[in-house]
């Protein structure tokens, strides 16, 4: 059928059948359903939780990289001084 392969076809019937299904689907919800899901504006108390969580989670890990920092500088340091002490 002008040059389509029939697996196309049926992918494509496919695709409009699921097109046409979600569209419905959304006209049958009810009114306040996008809002309490998580797609919509309002979030969940423990969002907000979990947000605050993340935030403390990532000022650690930047204490921790700046402590590793720290400690590798330290290190350099004594290296060089115990070299030092070697060398005469």
């Amino acid at each position: 059928m002008l040059g389509i392969p029939e697996w196309a076809i049926g992918i494509g019937a496919i695709l409009m059948v699921v097109s046409v299904l979600k569209v419905v689907t959304a006209r049958l919800m009810p009114p306040g359903y996008r809002q309490r899901s998580w797609r919509g504006d309002v979030l969940p108390p423990e969002t907000e939780d979990l947000q605050a969580r993340l935030a403390e989670l990532d000022q650690l890990k930047q204490r921790v990289g700046e402590l590793e920092e720290r400690v590798d500088f330290t290190e350099r340091l004594l290296a060089r001084h115990r070299e030092g002490e070697r060398l005469p």
